[in-house]
């Protein structure tokens, strides 16, 4: 009998340790979306930030395309009126808007890009210059957040499907975390095709 209780004993604090251990990495790795998710909405923000000065700039090359610029400053705009926290990113819808609205901004800016390879002036000013090295920054940094933001959740979402901590998710509440989508991925990398003439 003394043995019988001994080894209960022995299960149930394996067990607890089990169930300890697995809900402390859920919440570890709950932690580490988290915080890749803020880092990524950071630097998306800081290329946001770039935009209106990069703007004013190519718009003082008088004879550049409107439309582009155009298309520029209203996918800029959309991005802002977005107002996206990390906690929005749970949401599968929200984080399809944003990756869209993201895309829009990155289709717009390569566009910029390649049409002022067109224009030595507008490439020979300094200011333009700088802005484009600080945007190519903010570009890598971009990919480097969203890469380490997707690897985060790529790890949660396998914790929390794994026994035993599947049982400690289903009972906690916590639930897989949409990422981006590989096609939206593609979208967003894309490089634009520069002509040279």
């Amino acid at each position: 009998m003394k043995q019988l209780i001994i080894g209960l004993l022995g299960v149930v604090v394996l067990v607890g340790v089990l169930m300890v251990s697995n809900y402390n990495s859920i919440q570890t790795q709950d932690e580490a979306v988290t915080a890749s998710a803020s880092e990524m909405l950071n630097q998306y923000k800081r290329r946001a930030d770039l935009i209106p000065n990069l703007v004013k700039t190519v718009q003082a090359s008088s004879d550049f395309e409107r439309q582009v610029l155009q298309d520029v400053v209203n996918a800029r705009a959309k991005v802002g009126q977005m107002n996206i926290n990390v906690s929005d990113l749970s949401d599968p819808a929200l984080l399809a808007k944003f990756q869209q609205a993201q895309t829009e901004l990155g289709s717009s800016l390569s566009r910029l890009l390649a049409v002022s390879e067109r224009y030595p002036d507008l490439k020979s000013n300094a200011l333009y210059s700088d802005l484009m090295v600080q945007l190519e920054g903010s570009e890598n940094r971009i990919a480097v957040a969203r890469g380490r933001y997707i690897e985060s959740v790529r790890e949660y979402n396998t914790t929390i499907r794994k026994f035993p901590a599947v049982i400690i998710a289903n009972y906690m509440g916590y639930t897989a975390k949409p990422n981006f989508s590989v096609e939206n991925e593609a979208e967003v990398t894309t490089v634009p095709d520069v002509q040279f003439k």
